[in-house]
């Protein structure tokens, strides 16, 4: 939590566009709340009633509903990009600003890759967390607002056994959520050792060459990437 109250400081700049994409953002989640609060008068006036005069009215108003989400969710991201791209920006220059100002003894134990690494790569992870994570839960979460809204309005009962189950249902949300940060920090550091391992062979070329080790470095390599390639499986299969 102290590390997302760290990142957040990073958005202080930005605060403007982060709020009028989190307008947005709310545009959207009432456009979804919308969306299913119109399922049963379309039912009714349409299918049941067979109201000509809705048969005309009801799909335009769909269409211009779902136009609108459209809009609103380009908006929302659009400005999210933004910000996370301005983020990542600082962030990397802050990063190289520091680098710039280490002894010659930290550059003699940590390899080169590894700086490269963190730089390049981890840096770009932010950006899931500046504006997809916080995008998806912020949006998520006045989406649900929503919908229990609609839900409640339409049937309270069946909207409290829904909310008797939802407990069990949130458990493994959270099991999976701790697996996939553990992963993903497996994956961070498998990456920049990679880095840091291509980095040393490709400047070393000449040694390599020198003493024919090219099918020992090759060896090397696809042990590493067979790790890496391990690793996202089990990404893929959490």
């Amino acid at each position: 939590m102290a590390l997302y109250l760290r990142l957040l400081s990073f958005l202080r700049p930005y605060l403007g566009r982060l709020l009028l994409a989190m307008f947005f953002m709310a545009l959207v989640a009432g456009a979804n709340g919308l969306t299913a609060y119109v399922v049963k008068p379309v039912l009714d006036k349409i299918f049941f009633e067979k109201n000509e005069e809705m048969i005309l009215l009801i799909p335009l108003g769909i269409v211009l509903l779902y136009l609108s989400k459209g809009v609103f969710d380009y908006l929302q991201a659009y400005l999210m990009g933004y910000v996370g791209q301005r983020v990542v920006t600082d962030i990397r220059n802050l990063l190289f600003q520091s680098l710039q100002r280490q002894s010659l003894s930290y550059f003699d134990r940590t390899p080169t890759g590894v700086n490269i690494s963190k730089i390049m790569n981890d840096v770009s992870l932010i950006q899931n967390a500046v504006c997809d994570s916080f995008t998806a839960i912020l949006r998520d979460s006045l989406t649900i607002v929503g919908l229990i809204f609609v839900v409640f309005y339409r049937d309270w009962k069946l909207a409290l056994i829904a909310f008797a189950v939802l407990p069990f249902a949130t458990y493994p949300i959270v099991e999976f959520g701790r697996r996939l940060r553990r992963i993903g920090l497996k994956t961070q550091r498998k990456v920049a050792s990679l880095t840091s391992f291509l980095q040393e062979v490709i400047a070393g070329q000449r040694i390599v060459k020198a003493f024919s080790m090219e099918g020992y470095e090759e060896g090397r390599f696809r042990r590493e990437n067979e790790e890496l390639f391990r690793i996202m499986l089990r990404r893929t299969k959490v």
